[in-house]
C-alpha cells in the first residue's frame, strides 16, 4: 500500500467518492479544501461533517485519515466573470462554454495541492475531474489534468502523481462506486450531507439529495442516481 496521499476534497458527490477510493489505497489520507470566493458555500461547511462520518464507516479509514486543510484562494473571485464566483445566470456563454466555467480552477487547485503536498511529504493527489459526464470545463479533461502533472514534477523537481478515479465514469458508475467502497451507508451520506448544488441550496431534499434541481450539476447529479438506482 502505497504510503501517503492528498486529496483535492470539496465536500460535493465526486470528491467524496474519491476521498473514500484512497482510504481503500493509501495508508495515510491527508484532504484539502479551497475557499475561492464560491457562492455555493455550503459545500465547505459539508466538509467537516463528511469527514467526522468517513472516520465512523469503516474502522480502516479512521486510522488512515489524517490532516485537513482549508486554503483561501480568493484569487479566482477577484479575476470573477463566472457564475459559480458572480451573480451571473447559468447559462451558455460566447465562449460555447457555461458561464459557471471558473478559468483556471483546477490547475490552481492541483498546483496548490502540489505544494502543499511538497510541504507535507506527499507526492501522490487525488482529485474528482471527470470528462465523462462533466459541464464541458477544458480543465477536467485527463490531457488537461496529466499535462498539469508533468509540469508540476518539473517545477517541483520530483514526481508528482495525480489520480483521477472519476475520469472515465459516469455519474451512475460514481454512485455504484461508492456503494462498492463503503455500501449503502457511504451512499446514504453523500445523499444527505454532499453539496453538489451550484447555488448551495440546502431547502429542498429529493430522491438523490439537496439542491436546486435545476442547475446543471444537479441535473447529473440526478440523472446519475437515477440510471444507479435502475441498474
Amino acid at each position: 500500500m502505497t504510503a501517503s496521499a492528498l486529496v483535492l476534497f470539496s465536500g460535493g458527490q465526486d470528491s467524496t467518492v474519491c476521498l473514500a477510493w484512497t482510504l481503500s489505497r493509501f495508508a495515510r489520507v491527508e484532504t484539502v479544501g479551497f475557499d475561492y470566493g464560491q457562492r455555493h458555500a455550503t459545500e465547505l461547511a459539508a466538509r467537516p461533517r463528511i469527514l467526522a462520518q468517513l472516520r465512523t464507516l469503516r474502522a480502516e479509514w479512521n486510522e488512515r485519515l489524517g490532516s485537513d486543510h482549508l486554503l483561501p484562494l480568493d484569487v479566482l473571485k477577484s479575476i470573477g466573470g463566472s457564475a459559480l464566483t458572480d451573480d451571473m445566470t447559468i447559462e451558455i456563454g460566447e465562449s460555447g462554454l457555461p458561464t459557471s466555467f471558473v478559468p483556471g480552477r483546477n490547475i490552481l487547485f492541483l498546483t496548490t495541492a502540489a505544494a502543499l503536498g511538497y510541504r507535507r511529504g506527499i507526492a501522490d493527489l487525488v482529485g474528482g475531474m471527470c470528462e465523462t459526464d462533466f459541464s464541458g470545463y477544458p480543465d477536467c479533461r485527463d490531457e488537461t489534468v496529466q499535462a498539469t502533472a508533468r509540469a508540476l514534477s518539473l517545477g517541483l523537481a520530483r514526481d508528482v502523481r495525480v489520480h483521477t478515479p472519476l475520469m472515465r465514469i459516469d455519474k451512475a458508475a460514481t454512485w455504484k462506486l461508492a456503494e462498492e467502497l463503503g455500501g449503502a451507508a457511504l451512499v446514504d451520506m453523500i445523499v444527505e450531507d454532499s453539496v453538489t448544488c451550484y447555488e448551495g441550496d440546502r431547502s429542498v431534499r429529493h430522491d438523490w439529495g439537496y439542491g436546486c434541481g435545476k442547475c446543471p450539476a444537479c441535473e447529473l447529479r440526478a440523472a446519475g442516481y437515477e440510471k444507479y438506482r435502475a441498474t
